[in-house]
């Protein structure tokens, strides 16, 4: 550890006990993943929390429980079902990896989630903080975690240059947390530091006043706590394009297509697609209707992480065909006003769905 920091054995001796004593008295400790706990629900819970805040999580976690209640619920249930308790969450890869790894563990585990970090790092979707998180907060056993408020915790306090999305900066990074992180109480130390930076040590306009470790915080000594983390180089995100087609029958439902698994919100159910209005003819033809006219809207942005999607929505006028979409779970026709399934359907495309209705009612 003097390689990266010649302080860190000394620091590790106090930093646990001062972040354990402002976490038993500051700290929260009713969010629903605290309570009841079981690796299960640690587990579902830093998934969700994986790009998403707190109060986001919160309703989706505890609708999640109520429909999923333990690993076999998870791993027994449809994965449609799975990706539609997900709807709005974003990076549906989490839920999809979650159902996979769910199947794993009933069908290699008994149905309990292993105890090591290494055993958890090898399922689909657990990291190595996810991980640590399981094995100390669920087991009480020592493992070290760096998400991203501890990231940022670690960052400032020592001062650590660079982008964590970094090699170099993530490993000193995790040096770091596996030096401060106790041997006893590992658990409590994991929830505490990760509410630490969710309240305290936040993104803009950090609370170093109230902060159980401000007095030897690098950054904070140094004015400069807005350095730290050191920011993602910046990138010019492409732009794709895409036309969804919407196509309703006399039931005023929409027609939907499920995605492939892998790729743009993999398996979940979108409207047909073409890359632009002179394709459309085409592509309804595939689908085995003729079209007959179509009003274009205007243009709209969704960013993801990587790039844009600039999109319009094609109201397409096509001849009925009744035959045309049969009972493949490719296809089916979906009127969101009265589902009668559940599906997983990536938030655009709620919105979407729900624009069009809101359209058919005026009209």
């Amino acid at each position: 550890m003097s390689a990266v920091d010649p302080t860190l054995t000394a620091l590790a001796a106090t930093f646990s006990k001062r972040v354990l004593r402002w976490s038993s008295r500051h700290g929260r400790h009713d969010l629903p993943w605290q309570q009841q706990i079981t690796p299960y629900r640690v587990w579902v819970s830093e998934i969700m929390l994986q790009q998403t805040q707190v109060a986001t999580a919160i309703p989706y976690f505890e609708r999640f429980m109520a429909r999923f209640s333990d690993i076999a619920a998870l791993a027994a249930a449809p994965l449609d079902e799975v990706l539609h308790h997900w709807t709005g969450l974003g990076y549906y890869a989490r839920a999809r990896n979650l159902h996979r790894t769910a199947t794993t563990v009933v069908t290699d585990y008994g149905g309990e989630l292993p105890a090591t970090v290494a055993e958890l790092t090898a399922l689909p979707g657990i990291g190595r903080s996810t991980a640590g998180a399981i094995v100390s907060i669920a087991h009480g056993q020592r493992a070290a975690i760096l998400d991203g408020n501890v990231k940022r915790v670690l960052a400032r306090h020592r001062a650590v240059a660079g982008w964590p999305g970094t090699a170099a900066v993530h490993q000193q990074l995790w040096q770091i947390s596996e030096a401060v992180t106790p041997q006893r109480r590992s658990g409590a130390f994991s929830q505490a530091m990760m509410d630490l930076g969710a309240t305290l040590c936040t993104r803009s306009k950090p609370s170093c006043h109230n902060c159980p470790v401000a007095s030897d915080c690098l950054s904070q000594l140094s004015g400069r706590s807005a350095d730290y983390p050191g920011k993602k180089p910046k990138k010019i995100m492409p732009v794709r394009q895409s036309v969804f087609i919407v196509i309703k029958n006399s039931a005023n439902a929409v027609l939907l297509e499920r995605n492939p698994p892998s790729g743009l919100w993999g398996g979940l159910w979108v409207p047909p697609r073409c890359d632009d209005s002179d394709q459309l003819a085409a592509r309804v033809a595939e689908l085995g209707f003729e079209l007959t006219g179509f009003t274009l809207e205007a243009q709209r942005r969704h960013t993801f992480s990587h790039y844009h999607l600039d999109y319009r929505v094609a109201r397409a006028e096509v001849k009925e065909n009744p035959a045309a979409v049969g009972d493949s779970r490719q296809q089916v026709w979906y009127n969101i006003a009265n589902p009668t399934e559940e599906l997983g359907l990536p938030a655009p495309v709620v919105t979407l769905l729900r624009q069009q209705l809101a359209t058919a009612e005026i009209n």
